[in-house]
């Protein structure tokens, strides 16, 4: 291990400190304040990127440039974990771990900067923002301060794999991410005469329950497909059929084709259930981050270097869920990683009682440090 003990009490402290103050998606400025202060006060320089929240650093000099990132935003979830340090935020919470991430790569930064006369390169830290709304890493691109980065380094944490497990894979490790939001449009009737109005919440379940066949009768049995429809809302009393009715939801993929299918099925079935109802159904499309594909090259070489400092490191298996490192990594060569944060069989990510052992913090704190060097090392001999 490169932390000593005193780095891991304090470690524990600040994501501790984060944990209960956590902000969400694009107002996460307390959050930014408090990561540009402890990078300065280490001397470890704040690039200006114009960006309100979230922050680019960097330490060394030269090149190879490489680029290790956390996420800092938190979800609108109660938290329901009993913590001591639980979220002084009512309704908001750090139920996917981005505490631990920041807090980890907090750690990496402080001992990279110990060792920046070792670094023979360029080492620059992306505390990114907005991640869970998809559009933080486009907005961190957008500004070009990643502009000479050669190689992007990440990880999620995952709260059901044994903790200080890593899970290193080539190619996809997450998932494609697309949003639909369906407004049902019929017409509404008082609830004892329903054959005078459009009923848009029968049409509404209908379609619903049509979607549900959409992967098994579409899609490859072996390949990954979720429809999910997540929210709905119909009427406003008990005796009153409404206008409209609406819905929304998501659809994880991993391969093009299928997503491209997966879309356009969505849209016919929801269409035609709509027309045979009677109703109109306006559909909102809204396309998320891109898979996650790690670069099997830069894969296979981190995973024989973290095997060679690390007695735990497995190829796990992909996961449904979306992440925007994605945006990152199709424009920079990148590997995104797992780690494990609590247990097989605990509260996984965006759960409300979901929590994430302290214990974690020493191996993803290796995990960004010993990569750190160990891409620059690669990258200068080519």
């Amino acid at each position: 291990m490169t932390i000593s003990a005193e780095h891991y009490d304090e470690l524990v402290s600040i994501r501790h400190h984060i944990h209960e103050n956590p902000e969400l998606s694009g107002q996460e400025f307390q959050t930014t304040a408090f990561l540009k202060q402890y990078l300065e006060e280490l001397d470890i320089q704040v690039l200006d990127t114009g960006l309100k929240t979230g922050l680019v650093a960097q330490l060394g000099q030269g090149k190879p440039v490489i680029a290790l990132r956390a996420d800092i935003d938190a979800l609108p979830i109660l938290e329901n974990t009993g913590l001591a340090f639980a979220s002084k935020n009512d309704g908001v919470m750090h139920a996917c771990g981005h505490d631990l991430h920041q807090t980890t790569l907090l750690g990496a930064a402080k001992i990279l900067k110990n060792r920046e006369a070792e670094l023979q390169g360029t080492v620059k830290l992306i505390f990114q923002h907005a991640e869970e709304i998809h559009i933080g890493a486009d907005e961190i691109i957008a500004t070009g301060v990643l502009s000479d980065v050669q190689a992007v380094l990440g990880y999620h944490n995952m709260p059901t794999l044994p903790v200080g497990q890593i899970g290193i894979r080539e190619k996809g490790i997450m998932a494609a991410v697309d949003q639909f939001f369906v407004t049902v449009k019929g017409v509404g009737s008082h609830a004892a005469y329903p054959h005078e109005g459009v009923d848009s919440i029968v049409a509404t379940t209908a379609i619903i329950s049509s979607l549900q066949q959409l992967v098994s009768r579409n899609i490859d049995p072996q390949h990954a497909v979720v429809v999910s429809v997540t929210h709905m809302v119909a009427g406003n009393t008990w005796n009153v059929l409404p206008d409209d009715a609406i819905f929304e939801g998501t659809i994880r993929t991993f391969d093009t084709a299928d997503r491209a299918l997966a879309k356009k099925r969505f849209y016919d079935v929801t269409e035609n259930v709509a027309k045979a109802y009677g109703v109109t159904a306006e559909i909102d499309w809204i396309v998320g981050p891109n898979v996650t594909y790690n670069n099997p090259e830069l894969s296979a070489f981190l995973f024989e270097k973290t095997s060679a400092w690390h007695d735990d490191v497995v190829i796990p298996e992909a996961s449904n869920a979306g992440e925007d490192f994605a945006t990152y990594v199709e424009q920079i060569p990148g590997v995104f990683a797992f780690i494990g944060s609590n247990a097989p069989g605990s509260p996984g990510l965006h759960f409300s009682d979901m929590v994430l052992k302290d214990e974690t913090i020493p191996v993803a704190v290796d995990y960004y440090v010993n990569n750190a060097f160990a891409l620059l090392e690669k990258l200068r001999k080519g």
